[in-house]
């Protein structure tokens, strides 16, 4: 046993708990002239965060000494709050006065111990960092007297970055540069050095590459993954034909946007007497990508495609994403097929999941699907052999809506942007439309996500699933008041709720002019879906078992559960118990975490995006639904999701009063609650903190 773990034992047992260093060299009997080195093995424990010490240098483990673990949420005045690791026992912040953060920065994870004071109860000092925050940041380089900085896009964060005169990379004052910070000197400005210089910060471009970069997201690959990737075929070989099923010869069609690069699912349908034969094909990208190969590494790392209106940052290279694994018509692809025997109830009776191959007949968008469907001549003229096919889809799409609904899914009806950039770098966003083709690809692919996870499931195998938990209690009681003070019943127990309660009061409420506002706020109650290597089911979809088995160029889970269903078809059960168990849960938290940061890159660039095309629309009039309540004012999206900011100060002269629980502003002549629909003028767009100022001109009835 290494010093360090005796001395770590000793603590774990209570011998040393709440014991300054002296007394800590007394009880271990400790001569002079080795105390220098238990001191340095104490300072490595607590910057490994298994002990920590309180104000007056008192070690023990953060669990003995009471120690809170958590990330600085830093305020542009100075002072900081501290964000519980745990919420459960912490489920309120921590503040943080500047004199005790001690070298803390905004997103830095600490441990910090209780400082009560005469005034306040909820104060904590900031006893040691254990992980900083911010290993690069986005800012804007600038020189001075004293030297060359970079000043922090994120405003949280507070301290500008010294940049020595050798460490500019030719950055001059009023780029935007991403800066690599490298020391933290005590009472001093963080040290770094520029490694990427993106441009003139008034340049929108710009703007949009900081934004991807604060976010830690890159579209270089490292050289060894360009390489390996390079030396892929991009025909599919006559030696991986053995074994898989040949559909080569089947009417199978590719279904995606117009503007869509990376295609990895294709679906087939037939009829058998009254049943639908339903084939759902995914590329079979682990083929390519073995696995702790240089592409698997960094298709880990980045677990997700992420796409913004003028790019994608892809999860594996353009020679696999848009070449080898994209089901291009006309050409021989590998594939993981989902072969489903569907009654008219909508129940899969059998299912054939297996290793193949296709070669997809057509290409085709929604819109064309859609055209076909409503039976217009240049669509149908194209596509001849697809009429009947799309009949027999949208047929089995109802039936699939139908036995959802029947088993509870809570169908919330979530608006999302379609943000396009034209040739000449204009910037569209029609109002929102959703198709039925569209629905039919979701449809066909969670029955097969669905069935897929039972599959594995019986098989008991190591497994990525995508789960869904039930709302937490608080949040669900919160539903039920907001409903009852709407005069809605709610009779569902707030810490047993049901997906099919959540659905009965949605279908209740379908005709109800505050149905908008219910669907909201029901939303905002429900959990984030995630990965898990545990399977507890989907609340949202009312399903026992799900997983992500259709998109596994972008998603990593997918192209994880690949491999382990490949190995348990080929009979290797035992072996991808042994090689996956462990790595299944890192893959799940991995691709998670990646996930969340994907989708608040996304949600940012188009939020640029969208302060960029309503600064074309000053002083021009909409209507649009109230989105969201403060004490502030309302916010209110546009029929294209566009949302804006309505003053308080703008709205009608009246004595208003918050009530918080009914998202409502109420005044003695009038009041606004969400769902509600405004008329407004658009006031100003604010380009630095993605903002933009709605005027309200009048209340629609």
């Amino acid at each position: 046993m290494s010093l360090k773990d005796k001395i770590l034992a000793n603590f774990n047992n209570g011998n040393l708990s709440g014991k300054t260093s002296k007394d800590i060299y007394r009880i271990l009997s400790i001569p002079k002239g080795e105390q220098k080195i238990i001191h340095k093995v104490l300072t490595e424990l607590c910057e490994e965060g298994k002990l920590c010490h309180d104000a007056q240098y008192r070690y023990g483990t953060p669990q003995q000494l009471g120690a809170i673990v958590g990330t600085v949420s830093s305020n542009k005045k100075g002072f900081a709050f501290l964000i519980p690791q745990d919420r459960e026992k912490y489920p309120e912040d921590f503040f943080i006065p500047r004199k005790h953060l001690n070298g803390a920065l905004h997103g830095d994870k600490v441990t910090a111990m209780l400082h009560r004071t005469a005034r306040s109860d909820d104060e904590v000092v900031v006893i040691n960092v254990l992980e900083r925050g911010y290993r690069e940041i986005v800012g804007i380089f600038y020189k001075d007297r004293t030297g060359c900085f970079l000043r922090p896009d994120e405003e949280k964060y507070t301290q500008d970055i010294f940049i020595p005169k050798n460490k500019t990379l030719g950055a001059v004052s009023g780029m935007k540069a991403v800066a690599r910070i490298t020391s933290y000197p005590k009472d001093r400005a963080p040290g770094g050095e520029i490694i990427e210089i993106l441009g003139d910060s008034d340049d929108f471009f710009v703007e949009e590459l900081s934004l991807i970069r604060a976010h830690g997201l890159r579209e270089e690959f490292p050289l060894s993954v360009k390489k390996q990737a390079e030396k892929i075929p991009q025909s599919v070989e006559k030696s991986a034909l053995n074994g898989r099923l040949d559909l080569r010869d089947e009417l199978i069609i590719t279904v995606d946007g117009e503007d869509t690069r990376d295609i990895d699912d294709a679906i087939s349908l037939t009829r058998a007497g009254e049943d639908y034969i339903l084939g759902v094909h995914i590329a079979d990208v682990s083929h390519y990508v073995p696995y702790q190969s240089d592409l698997d590494k960094e298709a880990f790392k980045r677990a997700t495609s992420v796409y913004f209106p003028d790019r994608v940052l892809p999860m594996l290279p353009r020679e696999l994403s848009n070449g080898i694994c994209s089901l291009n018509e006309g050409v021989d692809r590998l594939t993981l097929s989902c072969i489903m025997r569907i009654d008219t109830q909508g129940n899969v009776k059998e299912q054939t999941i297996a290793k193949s191959v296709i070669c997809s007949t057509h290409r085709t968008t929604y819109r064309e699907i859609e055209d076909i469907s409503l039976g217009k001549e240049p669509a149908c003229k194209k596509y001849p052999d697809l009429i009947e096919f799309v009949k027999n889809a949208y047929a089995l799409t109802d039936i699939l809506k139908s036995m959802r609904r029947k088993n509870g899914e809570v169908e919330l009806a979530v608006k999302e942007a379609k943000i396009l950039l034209t040739e000449q770098n204009e910037i569209v966003i029609p109002d929102y439309e959703r198709l039925k083709s569209q629905e039919m690809i979701e449809q066909f692919m969670v029955l097969a996500n669905e069935t897929v996870a039972a599959f594995m499931t019986e098989k008991k195998a190591p497994f990525v699933y995508r789960i869904h938990e039930k709302p937490k209690a608080e949040k669900a009681e919160e539903l039920k008041a907001f409903l009852l003070s709407l005069g809605v019943s709610a009779p569902f127990d707030p810490a047993n709720v049901s997906p099919q309660e959540y659905q009965r009061i949605l279908k209740n409420t379908a005709t109800m002019p505050v149905f908008s506002v219910i669907n909201r706020v029901m939303l905002r109650s429900m959990m984030k879906a995630r990965y898990d290597s545990v399977n507890v089911g989907h609340f949202g979809l009312s399903s026992k078992c799900y997983c992500h088995f259709t998109s596994p160029i972008r998603r990593y889970p997918d192209l994880c559960i690949h491999r382990i269903i490949k190995m348990v078809l080929d009979g290797e059960l035992a072996e991808a118990k042994k090689t996956y168990a462990v790595f299944a849960s890192e893959a799940a938290v991995q691709s998670s975490e990646c996930e969340r940061k994907a989708v608040e890159a996304e949600r940012d660039v188009d939020d640029l995006y969208k302060v960029t095309y309503m600064s074309n629309h000053i002083g021009e009039e909409f209507e649009g639904v109230i989105s969201g309540v403060t004490a502030y004012g309302v916010f209110v999206e546009l029929n294209n999701t566009v949302e804006g900011f309505v003053s308080l100060n703008s709205l009608p002269l009246d004595e208003y009063e918050f009530l918080e629980e009914r998202f409502l502003l109420r005044g003695k002549k009038q009041a606004f609650g969400m769902g509600d629909s405004l008329k407004i003028q658009v006031a100003g767009c604010d380009f630095g903190n993605r903002e933009i100022d709605f005027e309200f001109l009048e209340k629609i009835n």
